[in-house]
């Protein structure tokens, strides 16, 4: 059965919070994952929108260090009021 874009970008956004500082996860690499993962139930295109979601949603954030990467937004010290 073929996954919804809303259920990739939450299997996303789960292997982007566990990887938070202990690696930093390209797009491509969220893509590859999800591919290997679940095979015929996901593609590119479907992988593609939910990062896009991800990221107009405000769950993630695109960072750049010599590469784009996904990572979850960073709080300021006085936002942890």
């Amino acid at each position: 059965m073929a996954k919804t874009v809303e259920e990739v970008a939450d299997l996303m956004f789960n292997m982007v919070k566990d990887a938070q500082g202990q690696k930093k996860l390209k797009p491509m690499d969220l893509t590859k994952a999800m591919i290997e993962q679940y095979g015929d139930e996901v593609d590119k295109k479907l992988c593609k929108a939910a990062i896009k979601q991800l990221i107009n949603s405000g769950r993630c954030v695109y960072t750049y260090f010599g590469g784009s990467y996904v990572e979850l937004p960073h709080r300021e010290g006085a936002a942890n009021d």
